[in-house]
């Protein structure tokens, strides 16, 4: 499929704007001058009938200026204080903005569980759409203060992604103190070229923001572009963007070339496969052999028994277990038909001895078709 979009459609559209700290906060908390120049613009997207979701942090930054901190915590749970104080400053701020200009704002806050989860992750894209019908603005963010290292999504240019494949957006745009992606870190080389229009999947992108160190790598750019690569999956583009600047949105949505663009040029997956991909946690590994790793990719079938060549971790019927190729690379998320016990006992052998080795046979395929999400 070959993708022409040149800018996010206007009328009856939705956008996810994912918005850093630097965006809205200083030195001394949320910035007012900041916030408004970001809400003028989007004001006039939801005028020009964009629905619009927001994704954004400042939490913590505005939960450290409240708490008198000079420096961000390291430990967990004053972490998770000062994004429980700064949560109340950052959404007022939000609500306040946006009702001077007649619009209503709601707070969604989100953990990897909520998503992990088939009937929360449901419910989540209820909210969220019944938000956007009412002409309400949802801001999202973290769930800062209830989160922990093993269900935290790590940055919000992943909860962005996500975000926008739950809701399937027209486009995810990310605004940050870049001009866009460049083909080294401008901070370090000024003349470094932006890149304007690429496919998120060129190899090429990835040796790019890996080959600089600091704000530029992991954590930085990489991670934008890591959640291009999700969103896309769900058919949504996305937009790199200056969000220093006071007409950037303005300039998006009269259809002007503005920053990098990230196309999504691959058939969108269906929802159920959306969920199984974006899960951030699996329960197990299957490693499988050549044969079957090439029939899953070029041809969509279903994983069998006999091409598991090794089992690891500890899971049940039902949970979310990485496909492995024989170099231990993933290439697959699914739904495994097996415990992990019956994984082990029926790997290597047709799906004709299940009910031999087992003494009952659920399924024929150790993982079906429609529940393998290919990464």
């Amino acid at each position: 499929m070959t993708n022409s979009k040149q800018a996010p459609g206007i009328e009856g559209s939705t956008w996810v704007l994912k918005i850093g700290s630097s965006l809205v906060a200083d030195g001394s908390g949320l910035s007012e001058h900041r916030l408004d120049t970001l809400c003028d613009q989007i004001t006039e997207l939801s005028r020009s009938g964009i629905n619009v979701v927001i994704v954004s942090s400042g939490s913590i930054s505005e939960g450290m200026h409240r708490l008198g901190l000079a420096q961000r915590p390291h430990d967990l749970p004053m972490l998770q204080t000062a994004a429980a104080v700064g949560q109340m400053g950052l959404i007022h701020a939000y609500a306040k903005r946006f009702q001077e200009d007649g619009f209503s704002t709601g707070m969604v806050l989100l953990t990897h569980d909520d998503l992990k989860d088939r009937e929360r992750y449901l419910n989540a894209r209820s909210t969220i759409e019944t938000c956007l019908k009412h002409d309400v603005i949802p801001v999202i963010n973290e769930n800062d203060s209830v989160s922990t290292e093993e269900i935290r999504f790590g940055d919000n240019d992943t909860l962005a992604a996500r975000v926008a494949a739950l809701i399937q957006a027209d486009a995810l745009v990310v605004l940050t103190d870049q001009e866009g992606l460049c083909e080294a870190d401008p901070r370090v080389r000024p003349n470094a070229k932006l890149i304007k229009r690429e496919s998120p999947f060129n190899g090429s992108l990835e040796k790019m923001v890996n080959s600089e160190p600091g704000p530029y790598g992991r954590g930085g750019m990489l991670t934008k572009l890591e959640a291009a690569r999700f969103a896309a999956k769900s058919g949504c583009d996305t937009w790199i963007v200056d969000g220093r600047q006071t007409d950037t949105l303005v300039r998006l949505l009269r259809g002007e070339e503005v920053g990098t663009h990230l196309t999504a040029d691959i058939t969108p997956v269906d929802a159920r496969k959306q969920w199984i991909a974006g899960q951030l946690r699996s329960r197990g590994e299957l490693t499988i052999d050549e044969g079957a790793a090439q029939a899953l990719v070029n041809n969509g079938v279903s994983l069998l028994p006999i091409g598991v060549k090794e089992v690891t971790g500890h899971f049940h019927r039902g949970d979310v277990v990485t496909v492995l190729d024989i170099e231990g690379n993933e290439i697959a998320r699914g739904l495994s038909n097996y415990s992990d016990q019956e994984a082990r006992a029926i790997s290597g052998h047709a799906s004709s001895e299940i009910e031999g080795l087992l003494g009952y046979m659920d399924e024929p395929e150790m993982i079906h078709r429609d529940n393998l999400a290919l990464i």
